[in-house]
C-alpha cells in the first residue's frame, strides 16, 4: 500500500512538470531521493517513464478535436490543415527517431546523474530569461500554427534533441528553439504538445518492450502501482496544461527560468553538503 501511496506523489510531480519547461527528470531525480519505491531498479526506471502515458492522454483529451482529421464537425479545408499539422508534427519527430533512439540508452546511462542535472536546469534557466529579454520587444514571424513552415517544424525537431540530456526539458528545449526560430509563445506551447504525443508514446512503448523483453512482469501489486501512477499524471498534467495555456497569453517563461535556477542550486546543495 505504500507503494500505492508513492506512485501518487510521483505521478503528481511527472504530471506538473512533463509540459511545463522545468524538466521531469530534475524533479523525478530529487524526489527519488526521498521516495523511494520497493520495487526493482528495472520497475522504477520503467514506472518513470511510462506513467508519461496519462501525460499523453491529457493532451490527446485537450485537443482531441484539433488533433482528430476525420471530425464530422470539421469542414473539407479544415480537415486537410489537419493533416497537413500532423505531417509537421511528424517531421519534427524523425530527428528524434533517427538520432535520439540510439542514444538514448547510452545517455541514461552515462549522464542520468545530479552534476548533469543541476547544470541543464541552470543553463536553460538563464537562457530562458536571457531569450525573453532579447525577444520582448521582437515580433514574431509565426504566430498560428498552419502558418509555420515545414522547415520550421523540421528544426524545432532538432531542438527536441537536445532533451536527451537529463534536466533539459522536453518541453523547455522546443519551446526555447521554437521562439528562437520566430514562433510567439502560444505556438510554441502548442506544437511542443503535439510533438510529444508520438514521442512519448514511442519512449513509453520503448520502454516496455524492454521491461517485458528483460524478463519484467505486471503481477500483484506492480500492475496498480503503474496503473495509478498513469491515472494520476492524467489528471494532474491536465490542469499544468491548462494552466499553461492561460499563464502565456499575459505573461514570458522568465519565471519559469528562475525556478529552474532555483532547484538546480538546491540540487548542488543536497548533494554536495546534505547527501
Amino acid at each position: 500500500m505504500l507503494d500505492i501511496f508513492k506512485a501518487v506523489i510521483l505521478g503528481i510531480v511527472e504530471g506538473i512538470t512533463e509540459f511545463l519547461p522545468i524538466s521531469s527528470t530534475g524533479h523525478l531525480v530529487l524526489v527519488d531521493e526521498f521516495i523511494k519505491m520497493q520495487q526493482s531498479s528495472q520497475f522504477t526506471d520503467m514506472f518513470n517513464v511510462v506513467i508519461q502515458l496519462g501525460a499523453i492522454m491529457a493532451v490527446v483529451v485537450l485537443y482531441f478535436h484539433k488533433l482528430n482529421p476525420l471530425s464530422p464537425r470539421k469542414s473539407s479545408t479544415e480537415k486537410r490543415n489537419t493533416w497537413m499539422l500532423w505531417s509537421k508534427v511528424i517531421l519534427a519527430v524523425i530527428p528524434s527517431v533517427i538520432i535520439g533512439l540510439p542514444l538514448n540508452d547510452w545517455m541514461d546511462a552515462h549522464l542520468m546523474n545530479w552534476a548533469v542535472v543541476s547544470a541543464t536546469l541552470i543553463i536553460y534557466g538563464v537562457l530562458f530569461i536571457v531569450i525573453e529579454n532579447h525577444n520582448k520587444r521582437l515580433t514574431p514571424r509565426f504566430s498560428d500554427l498552419q502558418t509555420l513552415p515545414y522547415t520550421t517544424a523540421l528544426f524545432i525537431g532538432c531542438f527536441q534533441l537536445l532533451s536527451l540530456i537529463p534536466g533539459t526539458s522536453r518541453s523547455g528545449a522546443t519551446i526555447l528553439g521554437a521562439i528562437l526560430i520566430g514562433t510567439s509563445r502560444y505556438v510554441a506551447t502548442e506544437f511542443s504538445f503535439f510533438m510529444a504525443i508520438p514521442t512519448m508514446f514511442g519512449a513509453s512503448l520503448l520502454k516496455l518492450y524492454k521491461f517485458f523483453h528483460h524478463g519484467g512482469s505486471l503481477a500483484g501489486l506492480q500492475g496498480v502501482v503503474l496503473a495509478v501512477g498513469v491515472v494520476v499524471s492524467f489528471i494532474v498534467a491536465y490542469l499544468a496544461i491548462r494552466f499553461l495555456l492561460d499563464y502565456i497569453k499575459k505573461n514570458d517563461f522568465k519565471v519559469f527560468g528562475w525556478y529552474r535556477i532555483v532547484l538546480g542550486v538546491l540540487v548542488i546543495a543536497y548533494f554536495t553538503l546534505v547527501r
